[in-house]
């Protein structure tokens, strides 16, 4: 049967899929592990992330830290693999870090708190995008902590960010607090430390030379048409 061509882990109707991916709202939603580009060098380990695309981590429930300079592609890898997740039978929750801290605090004053955490905390994989640079207020300490705790061994948590893993105590800040939560992220977490030019740079230059191209070869065009025209 047609309906019946694709199927996700534990043999559920894409359709089910499609769900999980529409409910994780990722930041680069058509993001596929299809399209990934392995060409351009920015210290991508090929052999480590097909492994990661196979979701045998999040069954595991380990980590995984990816790091590099802005532009680099960070987000949009972690979101091929969250793509990946959903399409392999595993529930993803997509959350930039500022903006999800800011929404936390608001949850602990109009009563969403416990809905939230629920979601943040019950989810397979759990993305944490844009860490950094910004210092976190003892309240987002202590909300990192609880959420942290209560998905240690039961969940698995992707972390971007475009500081290197040493700077991470520092924006932790009480270090008691960093402690506890690098240890129980970084202990069992895969790792991809990126590096290399921008790729949004490198996509830009590359839109604006085949633009250019395709102009000039119009003007050839119009020009070798003109030559060849009869006279009125």
């Amino acid at each position: 049967m047609a309906g019946a061509a694709a199927r996700s882990r534990g043999g559920q109707p894409q359709h089910q899929a499609l769900f999980r991916l529409r409910s994780a709202r990722l930041r680069h939603s058509q993001a596929v592990i299809e399209d990934v580009d392995y060409r351009t060098p920015r210290r991508l380990d090929k052999p480590l992330f097909q492994q990661l695309a196979a979701s045998k981590w999040i069954a595991e429930h380990r980590n995984l830290l990816v790091t590099g300079p802005t532009g680099i592609g960070k987000s949009w890898l972690s979101c091929a693999l969250a793509q990946k997740a959903c399409r392999d039978g595993y529930t993803v929750h997509y959350a930039r870090v500022p903006r999800l801290f800011a929404d936390l605090e608001l949850a602990h004053g109009d009563g969403r708190f416990p809905r939230l955490f629920c979601t943040l905390v019950k989810t397979d994989l759990l993305i944490l995008d844009d860490w950094g640079p910004d210092r976190l207020t003892a309240a987002s300490r202590r909300d990192l902590m609880e959420i942290i705790e209560d998905r240690h061994g039961s969940g698995s948590i992707l972390i971007t960010s475009q500081l290197p893993l040493d700077k991470w105590h520092d924006i932790i800040g009480e270090p008691t607090f960093a402690d506890a939560i690098l240890d129980r992220i970084v202990h069992n977490a895969y790792r991809l430390d990126l590096d290399g030019p921008s790729m949004r740079k490198l996509k830009a230059n590359e839109q604006m030379q085949l633009q250019a191209q395709a102009g000039a070869t119009v003007m050839i065009v119009l020009r070798t048409q003109a030559r060849y025209s009869p006279n009125p």
